[in-house]
């Protein structure tokens, strides 16, 4: 099966690249996608794992992106790694993110909690600092008890370490995926702060820029929510994307291939990429 949407310790998951290639396999996932955020670190790694397990791996990225004010994600699949155009936008986000954590850990610094960034990066262990690795900072020095109460208290909309910061927008980040070869997809629409209706235009907005593919699929859903998705897919001319967004072993419901199948009348996006048939890894 595919997964087409997954994170390794080179972003903001757990498992390192190795790692992710063989629970893949052990899930029953022959075709995965490694889509670490702004950054494509762990694919060469990824690369000789899946082919110790028999996997099939799909080169990707998850950029960060602007919609009005808000941040939205688009993945990258099927990706030209070596397009100087994309290493050129890799190293754009790595500054700005490096920019936002700097930013983060000042406010931290303010409230109290000195040695934030350090923290982050002892966390990160070499990969790209996210908010996730300033929340587990915060729970190991006993801060909060978890990391939803560390994005509650500290680092979601609205609170004290929260750093507005302006993503590229959707037209800039689908072209960088174009120029190297890969197809642009929007990531998990149902999981922004969003109506219904501003949802479905951001949607609108994503096709008339170019996007390829909608994520109808994102880990497990309520019952209805794919079958709507796809009814979109559809009416903006979008083909169809699954995958977990896969971080971490102990969120069952983002687990590696634990979804449903794409609804009838669908176009899978591996049908325009012409990804590798599914098969038993």
């Amino acid at each position: 099966m595919y997964d087409l949407h997954s994170h390794s310790d080179c972003s903001d998951g757990i498992l390192s690249p190795e790692a992710l290639m063989s629970r893949a396999r052990a899930q029953g996932v022959s075709t995965l996608a490694l889509t670490d955020h702004d950054t494509l670190d762990g694919l060469e790694r990824a690369h000789r794992a899946a082919q110790a397990e028999g996997v099939t791996l799909i080169p990707g990225i998850e950029f960060s992106s602007q919609w009005g004010r808000g941040g939205v994600h688009i993945v990258g699949l099927s990706l030209d790694t070596a397009h100087p155009a994309l290493l050129a936008a890799v190293a754009r986000q790595r500054q700005a993110r490096e920019e936002r954590a700097l930013a983060i850990a000042e406010r931290l610094e303010k409230l109290g909690i000195p040695h934030a960034l350090e923290g982050a990066r002892q966390v990160a262990a070499g990969g790209q600092i996210g908010r996730p690795h300033f929340a587990r900072f915060l729970v190991e020095q006993g801060v909060v008890r978890d990391m939803g109460a560390a994005f509650k208290k500290f680092l979601g909309a609205g609170k004290p370490a929260d750093v507005k910061f302006a993503w590229p927008d959707m037209t800039t980040v689908i072209e960088w995926i174009h120029g190297a070869g890969g197809l642009a997809v929007l990531a998990h629409p149902k999981k922004y702060p969003l109506t219904r209706t501003k949802m479905c235009a951001l949607i609108h907005d994503f096709a008339e820029a170019g996007g390829d593919a909608l994520e109808v699929i994102s880990g497990q859903q309520p019952a209805g929510q794919a079958d709507d998705l796809a009814r979109i897919a559809q009416q903006t001319g979008l083909a169809a994307s699954c995958g977990s967004d896969f971080h971490r072993p102990e969120a069952p419901w983002q687990e590696l291939g634990n979804f449903g199948p794409l609804p009838g009348g669908c176009t899978p996006v591996w049908e325009l990429a012409g990804f590798p048939a599914p098969r038993s890894p």
